[in-house]
């Protein structure tokens, strides 16, 4: 492991810590996602309850969470009891009562008064509400499973139950779908005036439908269409008074997701359940993807046992500039320079000169930032930073 990390994560005792918690069921599979789930029984919820207490012994907590996000699969599947029970666990964690943000997804379909109120029982201050399109036509291309009433009527039932903020998220360049369609989509969105709005381009995982589809040629990529979804998404989100501050994420002032903010700028987080990855102390990894394995594991004494790697210098800088040029305000790059001067920076340094002289990245007192046009490109932008790293990682 790198001395420099170490030391680095001991100097960090005040900086952000996260907690994500992986709670894999679902009651059926849509056809875009990639996510581990499985479908809820009495003994399969109860066991992953019981190992996510257990797992949650396990972790080493150097100082108390200041964010905690819930994601799956479909936490709202589990009951009220069952939800307070995972709430008293994270609740006993350092800093688990007084926490900046709590975020819980929630499909349209499971949200009950009853589940409501038990999330606001155990402090949960954000939910995400996963809409993905208000047209029964598009919603049925994705195979998801709810109307556009139980949108409506969960929308309402989360606001009257008083959170602090709630984020709606939709998808983009789905099958079939127009320019006009996905317009409607945003203002629909809008006109509930929610305090967050996630849009997310419809990405083809392996292993999913869609995948499927697309390799069968029943489904087809269009990057200039899906380019001018984007530039069209964020003129009409900018109007209606959304601040974009990532690539696909736009908020009123005050309501940007803090989980997802400290991930992306690399600080720790502690990653519960199934499939769920951590970066802490030095080292990232996941927890296996299965629920009877994870348990397994958690017997022995074993977690975050897949794809474990020391953070680095270079891995932690590599991901800090990818991620970090996907956010509106861009990545400081001297303080990265600084913070990991073991990294290899002299291909990335000609990188971003050629992204600047290509009107695709600003370079503003050490910080650069995508202009519009490199937003556009963040993926392609990404793969180039990684290949930087390598080239020069190689070389070396």
């Amino acid at each position: 492991m790198s001395h420099l990390v170490t030391e680095q994560a001991k100097a960090e005792t005040g900086a952000p810590l996260g907690l994500y918690v992986h709670v894999p069921f679902c009651a059926s599979t849509c056809d875009f996602c990639a996510f581990y789930q499985v479908k809820p029984t009495a003994r399969s919820v109860d066991g992953f309850l019981t190992g996510i207490a257990r797992e949650s012994e396990m972790v080493a907590w150097d100082r108390p969470l200041t964010t905690v996000f819930w994601g799956g699969g479909t936490p709202g599947l589990l009951s009220p009891g069952d939800l307070r029970r995972l709430g008293v666990v994270v609740r006993g964690i350092p800093g688990g009562a007084t926490m900046q943000e709590w975020t819980v997804e929630l499909a349209p379909a499971s949200v009950t008064p009853e589940r409501l109120a038990a999330l606001r029982e155990i402090g949960v201050t954000r939910v995400s509400l996963g809409v993905q399109s208000f047209q029964p036509g598009l919603l049925d291309a994705l195979g998801r499973q709810h109307t556009r009433e139980q949108v409506d009527r969960a929308y309402d039932r989360i606001r009257s139950a008083g959170f602090a903020s709630v984020n709606l998220d939709l998808m983009f360049a789905l099958p079939g779908q127009t320019a006009e369609e996905w317009a409607a989509d945003v203002r629909e969105a809008v006109s509930r005036g929610p305090d967050h709005i996630s849009t997310y381009c419809l990405t083809f995982e392996e292993d999913t439908a869609l995948w499927v589809k697309l390799s069968q040629g029943r489904v087809k990529l269009d990057p200039e269409h899906e380019a001018r979804l984007y530039e069209a998404t964020w003129a009409q989100l900018g109007a209606a008074g959304y601040g974009q501050y990532e690539v696909s994420n736009f908020a009123r002032p005050g309501h940007a997701c803090r989980h997802n903010l400290n991930t992306w700028r690399m600080h720790e987080w502690v990653g519960l359940g199934p499939s769920a990855a951590s970066q802490q102390a030095g080292c990232r990894g996941a927890n296996v993807a299965d629920l009877d394995q994870w348990l397994a594991h958690l017997s022995r004494g074993e977690r975050v046992t897949e794809d474990r790697v020391a953070l680095t210098p270079a891995l932690l800088a590599e991901d800090a500039l990818i991620f970090g040029l996907r956010l509106n305000a861009g990545v400081n790059v001297v303080e990265w320079r600084d913070r990991c001067p073991d990294a290899p920076w002299l291909a990335v340094e000609a990188l971003l000169t050629r992204l600047v002289e290509d009107g695709l990245a600003l370079r503003e007192d050490g910080t650069v930032r995508l202009t519009d046009r490199g937003r556009l490109l963040a993926d392609s932008v990404g793969a180039e930073v990684m290949a930087a790293f390598a080239e020069e990682a190689v070389a070396l």
